[in-house]
């Protein structure tokens, strides 16, 4: 699956509608961003379970600023809708596949677990499963 294009407007609905969500925030002026483009596109061909998102930081600055994204490029994974992987920086392709296969390996039930947890702690309701 090649990448998609990720807006205001569609980001909820990917990461909300898919198993496994990664999203690389970018710009056209970024070149570690250009850099990283080509290992998150080969990514996205080798993993069709997956579904990769590009979100333009200049066109999309108010869901860059949502995420509090401060540097770029960063890459977001989401799986079940919940964010289990943020870190800024270009990835090699290695460190990106050993990532997505970490992913792919969580245990959910664990993870939601541990978020409840974390909103307990802080005074929140935790979502229902």
């Amino acid at each position: 699956m090649a990448t998609v294009e990720l807006t205001a407007d569609t980001f909820e609905k990917t990461v909300t509608g898919n198993d496994i969500v990664l999203v690389d925030f970018w710009a056209d002026w970024c070149g570690p961003c250009k850099r990283f483009a080509p290992v998150f596109e080969e990514a996205s061909e080798n993993h069709p379970d997956v579904v990769f998102g590009k979100i333009d930081t200049e066109a999309e600055q108010q869901l860059a600023a949502a995420a509090q994204i401060t540097s770029i490029p960063t890459l977001m994974a989401f799986r079940d809708s919940i964010l289990v992987f943020s870190q800024p920086g270009a990835l090699p392709g290695p460190a990106l596949e050993g990532i997505i296969e970490k992913i792919k390996e969580l245990d959910m039930d664990d993870v939601r677990a541990q978020v409840a947890q974390a909103q307990a702690a802080q005074g929140g309701t935790a979502p229902q499963a």
